[in-house]
């Protein structure tokens, strides 16, 4: 079917852009596989309004309501290749059948790369956690960890002693003594045995398991881990990247755009900072971007 524009996501990114272009009576088809990166949560903090919401009724809220939009079409279904022919990309859908547009937002968000260590993934988003602006505030003075997973580690485990006694797992890593003079500066306890696994009844934690048959209290262990793009669209389409600390990220310009003309991006695909009110914010600039790309062709180029 042809559009004027395709949103390859359904989360907070995507559907803030969708009733944007909805009420400009942009014809839009929205791609999802409803399966967001924090669907592992109960609770979503720090959106202006909805301060401790669930972020999976907020996305359905947000599908209900696009309803109102009869130019706003949702697909659950994957989009699994792209081309582009002349002016127009062709979205290939996982089903076989293919959408197509001038216009394509890509939003389709990132995956985390957990540590192979027992016990993480099914304490991920409830006990095992990675911000402490999204999630620690309710750990509030417990015994806190942080495992060493990433070369932001050791900054993580810098600033979570502002929520609470914390523990470094270096997991039997090497860190340069600087970096662990600096953590004991801010009151870090350092463990330097290697974590073996998590203890705790159900998505509770109660403790990490060491090598050595200890077990050190815990409460909550942060985490900072790598991750990669949920979809290969923007690597099929040529988009730009750049590569992180944690994983690639698509550059984009002030309104969005990417490299490729008539491609934009928006959400945890394009920072660092993995927020639900930052990608909510980018979602209503690359559709303003994308209107004005459709009324002024010439211009948007």
């Amino acid at each position: 079917m042809q559009y004027d524009a395709i949103v390859v996501g359904g989360s907070f990114a995507g559907l803030s852009a969708a009733p944007y272009l909805g009420r400009a009576r942009v014809r839009v088809c929205v791609l999802d596989t409803n399966a967001p990166r924090n669907r592992f949560t109960d609770h979503s903090h720090v959106l202006f309004g909805h301060d401790g919401s669930d972020p999976a009724t907020m996305l359905d809220t947000m599908r209900r309501q696009l309803a109102a939009y009869p130019s706003v079409q949702l697909v659950e279904e994957a989009a699994v290749d792209v081309v582009q022919e002349r002016d127009t990309f062709v979205v290939h859908l996982a089903d076989g059948r293919a959408v197509t547009g001038p216009q394509l937002l890509l939003a389709f968000g990132i995956t985390d790369i957990l540590p192979d260590l027992p016990g993480v993934a099914e304490r991920w988003g409830r006990s095992v956690i990675h911000c402490p602006y999204c999630h620690g505030y309710e750990f509030t003075d417990r015994n806190l960890g942080v495992l060493a997973s990433s070369p932001l580690s050791v900054h993580q485990a810098q600033l979570i002693p502002e929520w609470g006694p914390t523990t470094f797992f270096t997991d039997g890593q090497a860190f340069e003594q600087d970096a662990i003079e600096a953590l004991m500066a801010r009151g870090v306890l350092v463990e330097r045995e290697r974590a073996v696994g998590l203890e705790g009844d159900g998505p509770l934690l109660s403790a990490v398991r060491l090598a050595d048959g200890r077990s050190v209290p815990i409460d909550a262990l942060y985490i900072g881990p790598r991750y990669r793009f949920s979809g290969d669209l923007a690597e099929r389409l040529g988009c730009a990247t750049e590569a992180g600390p944690m994983g690639p990220v698509l550059k984009v310009d002030e309104m969005k755009a990417t490299s490729v003309p008539g491609v934009f991006a928006v959400g945890d695909v394009t920072r660092m900072g993995h927020t639900v009110t930052f990608a909510c914010a980018e979602g209503v600039m690359a559709a303003l971007a994308i209107h004005r790309a459709l009324v002024f062709p010439k211009v948007a180029a």
